[in-house]
Formats: C-alpha cells, structure tokens, sequence
C-alpha cells in the first residue's frame, strides 16, 4: 500500500461499520495502550499505528465526521492536504482571508 493510501477506519480499529461509540472508544483505547510511542520507543511501525487509531477515533466518534466518512470515504473529510474547501463560502472569502480585499470580489463580511 502507498504511503498517500489511508486504510478503512473501522479496520484500523478492528471494528464492524455498525460499532457503537462505546466500541469505538473500547477499540482505541486499546489500539492506544498497545500502540503507544512511550510504550515502544524508537518503533515506527507502532508509532504510524498509534497515529492511524488516533486520526481513525477522531472520525468515527463524532457523529457528523463519521456520517461523511460512511456516506463518501476519505474524500467526504476533506482530505486535500489539510485543506477543507468548507472553510471558504466563495472564491472572494479565499482572497478576502489571504489578502485582505474579499470585499473587491463581492464577498460581504
């Protein structure tokens, strides 16, 4: 698998799609304690594990991340480099934010 590949969330967690928060909870934790850096120092496999549970918990326990997540997979979380495009209501909010002149490109703050 590429690095850029994100493996399903609910198999990071060894979890079924109907899993209940509590589950969810049960499963990271444990996916945490096992997984966790001052548990296996200098380990980078159990490192980039404990990251994926920890990026996986915090979608599949908010109920609306996870919504997204069910419904359109990773791409449903704005998964453009860190940049959500929700952020910005129209190209003049982008300009606006950057620059300072949103106003000239009829955004009304």
């Amino acid at each position: 698998m590429a690095a850029t590949e994100k493996r399903d969330y609910y198999e990071v967690l060894g979890l079924q799609r109907n899993a209940s928060l509590d589950d969810i909870k049960k499963a990271y934790r444990k996916m945490a304690l096992k997984h966790h850096p001052d548990k296996n120092p200098g380990d980078p496999t159990s490192e980039e594990k404990f990251k994926e549970a920890a990026e996986a918990y915090a979608v599949l326990s908010d109920d609306e991340k996870r919504a997204r997540y069910d419904r359109y997979g990773h791409s449903g979380l704005g998964g453009m480099g860190g940049f959500d495009p929700s952020q910005f209501a129209d190209f003049g909010d982008i300009l606006g934010d950057l620059f300072g002149f949103g106003e000239f490109f009829g955004a009304s703050r």
